[in-house]
């Protein structure tokens, strides 16, 4: 299963894990023994997955998680145990799957969606299915698909001469990838006609690693020093001027609205380019709670005295990185625990309105970074009416690890879900933009400066996914209660009658 994630892209090896996942628990009696095979399922999944939660803080946090996310795969055994003895139980298992991550993306402390079985597809024919129902709904297409050929594998070794049997199986192992595979071209959404040109600066930092920002006025300065040889290009006619220029996550942690010398700086930067530039930065307020913003900030002739045209701030923040829950039990066990942030979360449409020089708008959606991994962040800005999303994002602070591709994967599914293109920037890469049938367009390299400046087809129609929202997984959890509620009725249905 860890081989299916980026950067490997082996997306077929998710369907064959669940398969096997599948067979193993297939009508096992014994609940004990059903939660050790999903425990060490578990483990030999995320332990390899998840090695960048302990990159700079060591290894007590990354087995942590691991092993508490390898408890939620034992309980998905127990459950996968009991529907298997019900008809068509791929379907079961397909359910309980999605039910499986719906409960560890939202509990506790808002939930952990990394390693969602939808994130494994970006190569495969099943990513077209997020714009039906969106990555729930890939997430049950892999889990039936690996139900199923769990099915066929049965069939092959208890009951080889039946033709006619393993025929019929086999085509419903087959219908969901050639299903799949007839929807994609249907996945790009029609656009408005209009196009938008974006600018993506990747500053650098000067190191990587937990305190990169000690240094964050050179972090700002790589940024407007990319800003302005971008500017030099303008007017050189070798680029476009664009609509806007997008800087990620952390690129000013100088409070700009505060600071004099960095409100000069970005706003000489956004005059030269012609352009207002989002500013991923971090907000001081009076008191002591900081909030991680987006500024829509045009330092163009005109607007200097009110640069600040437009402000988002981080809506789900990440827990032990931006705020520490339980703060004094934590610290206990570690001592990197006390640098956790002291971040608010914000509220508010999840979009922005930038002025262009056309005089008209450009609404711009945001996930910004750790937000992205969760379905209500973009659906929530495509509702608002954004025409494209935005995914500022800081991965300075897990090194040159998986976790970037990891991440980048997810902005490609939100791309195909909303039919919207993405455009992803990083302080230290990779820097994508992504259209909305989830290809990368362009991109840059990890830990270097770049500049990308690309035109981008505006859209404003809804997919199926972004109208039916949470939907697949509340029935989902739904069913897998009623399968149970089921196993268990036909279980008691089966027993003896007592001895009189």
């Amino acid at each position: 299963m860890w081989a299916s994630f980026p950067p490997r892209n082996l997306w077929f090896l998710a369907v064959l894990s669940l398969a096997v996942l599948a067979l193993q628990l297939y009508e096992v009696a014994r609940l004990r023994t059903a939660f050790w095979c999903g425990f060490v399922f578990g483990l030999a999944f995320f332990l390899p997955l998840l090695p960048w939660v302990g990159i700079y803080v060591g290894p007590l946090p990354w087995v942590a998680l691991a092993v508490v996310m390898s408890l939620y795969a034992g309980l998905l055994a127990i459950v996968v145990a009991r529907v298997t003895t019900l008809p068509w139980w791929p379907v079961w298992f397909a359910v309980a799957w999605l039910s499986f991550e719906w409960v560890r993306s939202a509990f506790p402390f808002g939930g952990f969606p990394w390693g969602r079985a939808a994130f494994t597809q970006v190569g495969g024919p099943l990513l077209s299915v997020a714009s039906i129902g969106g990555a729930p709904t890939v997430s049950f297409a892999v889990a039936f698909t690996g139900g199923a050929l769990a099915v066929l594998t049965r069939t092959l070794l208890t009951c080889p001469r039946q033709w006619q049997v393993l025929v019929r199986r086999a085509l419903v192992v087959l219908i969901m990838p050639t299903l799949a595979g007839a929807l994609w071209p249907s996945v790009v959404s029609a656009n408005t006609g209009d196009v938008a040109t974006v600018a993506v600066i990747q500053g650098n930092v000067p190191r990587l690693g937990l305190n990169f920002n000690e240094q964050r006025r050179a972090v700002l300065d790589n940024h407007v020093r990319q800003t302005l040889l971008l500017a030099q290009k303008i007017d050189a006619r070798e680029v476009p001027r664009p609509s806007v220029v997008l800087w990620p996550e952390n690129a000013s942690d100088i409070d700009p609205t505060i600071n004099p010398d960095a409100a000069e700086q970005i706003t000489a930067a956004s005059a030269a380019v012609g352009a207002p530039i989002m500013v991923g930065t971090v907000l001081q307020h009076p008191d002591g709670q900081p909030t991680n913003s987006v500024l829509v900030w045009d330092g163009r002739p005109g607007t200097q005295n009110l640069p600040v045209r437009g402000r988002y701030d981080k809506q789900i923040i990440q827990p032990f990185g931006e705020y520490l829950p339980w703060r004094g039990f934590f610290e206990y066990f570690s001592s990197y625990a006390e640098q956790a942030g002291n971040f608010i979360p914000g509220m508010g449409p999840g979009v922005v309105k930038v002025p262009t020089a056309a005089g008209n708008d450009l609404i711009v959606g945001i996930s910004t970074c750790w937000e992205v991994a969760f379905d209500r962040s973009a659906r929530k800005a495509v509702r608002s009416g954004a025409q494209l999303l935005s995914v500022p994002t800081n991965n300075a602070t897990f090194g040159r690890t998986e976790m970037t591709y990891q991440q980048l994967a997810m902005s490609q599914v939100r791309a195909v879900e909303h039919g919207r293109s993405v455009v992803v920037s990083a302080t230290s890469g990779v820097s994508a933009v992504i259209s909305p049938d989830g290809q990368i367009t362009a991109s840059t390299g990890i830990f270097e400066p770049g500049i990308m400046v690309k035109p981008i087809a505006l859209h404003t129609e809804s997919t199926l996914a972004t109208t039916v929202g949470p939907l697949p997984e509340r029935i989902a959890v739904v069913l897998t209660a009623l399968g149970l509620v089921w196993a268990w009725v036909r279980h008691r249905r089966s027993l003896p009658p007592p001895r009189p």
